[in-house]
């Protein structure tokens, strides 16, 4: 056994050890109970008390027992307002701020009606907090009526138009701020870094997630791996309710249909929590052409969980999640004959235990297991599929333990722990291709690709004819896997290890009007190569009372981890892939962690009762950048990573509080995304892999906005939400300006409404040549000679999309058994626009037409 093996195996051994109680996890919600007295001292029973969250819709209600007390579980961390009611007392209200898991014990003193009417000391700081680090808050009651057509990535979308540091792209994918792919999702407290996008690994259905906090701003030091963006998400559950539930079931367009159902019960000690989802639809993917065919594809997932509180000091729980995903790759008019599938199947072991020492000092052990099994079958005829034939089935399999111990001592909230994972890749990979024009070792006099089946040397082009060429970009790592010129599949197995173990420890201080949080983490990587990243983190904010504002700034510095999926084949292409035949070559260096100086200043700023502003600056500087390289239009990708990357940008959010059932917010966001060579890695690299210098990648947009309007009439009445959510275009890299978009095929050129002196390409008439200025309908296509890697890239073109939803959550009137209807509209304006074009990073997709959804609900 390798010393990196025995050294991760100890370690994690000795986590496991800690978790004896039971192989658990945390509970990601904070716990917060309390007494209600009177003014003498004597306890309040029945006394109302609700902790809500005026600015995300988040609230719990419960009453006190016969010994006034009360108890909350499951508080996602955020600000509250806490709120008591009891008959003959003063109503009484004051902010809350939940922080962590730790367990919060509080102590109310209610006075008399008739000498108090109330007691609101600071009530409205619940719409701010302290934190030094920017992030946006989500709850259930709000983004489960947002209006959206995302299958199987209904999460994504949340968190798309819910914060507007992330740039939308197809497939589920965003980019968070000026990065791919950096998110790390923790659920109930287990870390899960890898991707979550629907081609990669099935997401948690939006209906079993309670609550999601989006951390925008420094990360601090209990957060490792990807950390661009972190999803806080607290999951929901069932302990201490009665009995409650939904079933719905929906049809739209593109011969969609789906059925969802939960169903909780518990009781002080035991709750159990569970959702059912299954859809259908024609229009699973983001299409190459704005009219989705060969599109099919369905999605199930089943996601429980159980919660176990046997005393006041110990809380057990368990999720389980198992989904699947199956889908058809969509055609283009230039692959109308293939028939290629792809089956993604997901499994997750997250069970959890938490003890409580005293008042102030909780343990929390976190062990999980998950898996992710991708199946990509190709045309069952291989020439179907152009230009090449791919199969692949790999399998993701991870499992660790995360442990911690938080203190709450006067004026420190300290929390220090360990983190380790196994990660276990499995890689089989099929690759032939299937077009003689697609790499022709030939050319003609003109540079017209010649098929000339039999040559397989450049040195025979003139011999054949002295009038042909060898091709001066041919790619001689792809001949020998050319089937039309004899050659044999590339065929690629290979297996191998992550281990990654981390100490961490972080304390956030009040002073006062000043928060500090100060921290430090150590990851040790061990997989294809080994790195140690030591890493402080340090940030601090100030509440100026008088104006309602905070200020903050911070440092991180961060160890950058390089994505799992497809790491083995494309560690070992090296430089430009396999297509520069030095696949195996000992040259080929593998990916590598990298590492990231972080830093962030912003503010927060209340307005009156009623208005919240939130923004924050962020300046990255990267050394090894990392992104996917796709391959052709399919969904199989490949990790890569460039020298260094540079991204700054801002983000911001300004929000109202519920006044009267209306509540509006509108996120915004710009990022600039350079990025630097050399690149390694990939397998078949085109594009940017030889620019000379710096260029924009396509996570690179200038601004992008979301607006949210809604409103509810009382509780459950009729409701109505409208988004307008505009973007200034990514960068395309695949086509860089006119000269470029005259050489695309027929198809392509009247995808993207390409014309000369106003006359459009035709599928007849495709432009060869043109003596006046070249245009675009889609793209923004510099002419030629203007473009400009850094300053003048390629873009798809601004976008303005609409959508909207409304309907009731009580059709009936009714008190306890009620019936839901929905109506929703994406894209209301039909609007024909692209997320990215021919990218050598996404390939291409055009934005869903638009598309009806209706569903009729029972909710009791």
């Amino acid at each position: 056994m390798s010393t990196r093996n025995w050294l991760f195996g100890l370690s994690l051994a000795f986590a496991i050890l800690i978790s004896s109680p039971l192989f658990s996890q945390s509970i990601n919600g904070g716990t917060v109970s309390g007494t209600v007295l009177d003014p003498s001292q004597m306890v309040v029973p029945q006394t109302y008390v609700e902790i809500v969250n005026p600015v995300t819709g988040y609230k719990q209600t419960v009453m006190t027992d016969d010994a006034g007390q009360f108890r909350f579980n499951n508080v996602p961390p955020n600000m509250y307002e806490i709120r008591l009611t009891a008959p003959g007392f003063a109503p009484k209200k004051q902010p809350l701020e939940v922080q962590n898991s730790a367990p919060m014990s509080l102590a109310f003193t209610l006075q008399m009606a008739e000498v108090s009417t109330s007691v609101d000391v600071n009530a409205s700081l619940a719409l701010i907090d302290t934190d030094p680090s920017a992030h946006t808050d989500a709850d259930s009651s709000a983004f489960m009526k947002l209006p959206r057509f995302d299958p199987a990535s209904g999460l994504s979308g949340i968190i798309n138009n819910s914060t507007g540091g992330t740039a939308a792209d197809a497939n589920g994918f965003f980019h968070p701020l000026g990065d791919h792919g950096q998110v790390s999702f923790v659920i109930d407290g287990q870390p899960i870094s890898d991707q979550q996008s629907k081609v990669f690994s099935t997401q948690l259905p939006p209906n079993a997630v309670q609550s999601l906090q989006l951390i925008t701003g420094a990360p601090d030091a209990q957060y490792g791996d990807k950390s661009s963006l972190v999803v806080n998400a607290t999951t929901k559950s069932g302990l201490g309710s009665r009995p409650f539930g939904s079933f719905e079931a929906s049809g739209g367009s593109f011969g969609t249909y789906g059925e969802n159902a939960t169903f909780a019960w518990g009781t002080a000690k035991l709750g159990n929590f569970i959702a059912l989802n299954s859809l259908r639809t024609g229009h699973f993917l983001d299409t190459p052409e704005s009219q989705p065919f060969h599109d099919i594809g369905n999605s199930e997932t089943i996601f429980d969980r159980i919660d176990f509180v046997p005393g006041a000091r110990d809380a057990f729980h368990l999720n389980l999640f198992l989904a699947r995903n199956w889908f058809q790759v969509p055609n283009s008019y230039d692959q109308l004959a293939q028939d290629q599938k792809q089956r993604v199947l997901t499994w997750n072991v997250a069970p959890g235990y938490q003890h409580t020492f005293g008042a102030s000092t909780l343990v929390t052990i976190n062990p999980f297991a998950r898996r992710d099994q991708v199946n990509y079958y190709g045309s069952r005829d291989p020439f179907a599929d152009t230009p090449a034939t791919e199969s692949q089935n790999r399998f993701l399999t991870n499992y660790g333990v995360r442990a911690d111990v938080a203190i709450a001592h006067k004026r420190h909230n300290f929390k220090f722990g360990t983190q380790m994972q196994q990660t276990q890749l499995l890689e089989n990979f099929t690759l032939g291709i299937t077009s003689p024009l697609f790499n022709p070792v030939c050319v003609g006099a003109t540079g017209a690709p010649l098929a000339l089946l039999g040559v397989t040397n450049p040195s025979q082009c003139g011999v054949v004819n002295p009038a042909y060429l060898a091709n001066p970009s041919l790619l001689p790592g792809l001949v020998p896997y050319d089937l039309t010129r004899g050659g044999s599949y590339f065929l690629f197995h290979g297996a191998g290890n992550v281990n990654q173990f981390a100490f961490y420890a972080t304390d956030d201080i009040k002073f006062g009007d000043f928060s500090v949080n100060v921290g430090f983490r150590d990851d040790q990587y061990n997989g294809l190569v080994s790195r140690n990243g030591l890493q402080p983190r340090l940030g601090f904010s100030y509440l100026v009372n008088r104006t309602g504002t905070v200020l903050r700034a911070a440092y991180s510095r961060t160890f950058e981890t390089p994505f799992n999926e497809n790491l083995l084949l494309s560690s070992a292409t090296g430089s430009g892939g396999l297509a520069q035949n030095i696949f195996g070559a000992k040259a080929s260096l593998p990916l590598e962690p990298g590492f990231r100086n972080q830093f962030n200043g912003g503010l927060q700023q209340k307005f009156g009762h009623w208005l919240v502003f939130d923004g924050d600056y962020f300046w990255k500087y990267t050394h090894n950048g990392y992104d996917f390289d796709v391959l052709f239009n399919t969904p199989i990708t490949f990790p890569i990573a460039w020298h260094n990357s540079k991204l700054d940008g801002l983000t911001g959010r300004l929000s109202t509080v519920n006044i009267h059932g209306f509540q509006a917010y509108t996120t915004f966001g710009h990022t600039r995304a350079r990025y630097f060579p050399p690149e390694v890695g990939g397998l078949i690299f085109q594009g940017t892999a030889s620019v000379p210098g710096v260029f924009r990648i396509d996570h690179d947009q200038a601004f992008q906005q979301t607006t949210n309007i809604r409103y509810q009439r009382g509780k459950d009445g009729l409701w109505g939400t409208f988004i307008w959510r505009f973007d200034s275009g990514l960068v395309v890299t695949g086509v860089p300006d006119s000269a470029a978009a005259l050489a695309l095929t027929p198809a392509q050129q009247v995808d993207i409404g390409l014309a000369c002196n106003g006359a459009p390409a035709t599928l007849q008439s495709p432009l060869r040549g043109c003596a006046g200025p070249v245009t675009s309908t889609l793209l923004t296509l510099p002419q030629a000679g203007t473009e400009n890697n850094d300053h003048n890239p390629d873009r798809v073109k601004a976008r303005n999309m609409f959508d909207i939803a409304f309907g009731t959550d009580n059709l009936l009137r009714a008190e306890r058994h009620k019936m839901a209807l929905r109506f929703t509209v994406t894209n209301l304006t039909n609007k024909v626009a692209l997320y990215n074009f021919l990218s050598t990073f996404s390939g291409t997709h055009f934005i869903p037409p638009r598309t009806y959804q209706a569903s009729v609900g029972y909710v009791f």
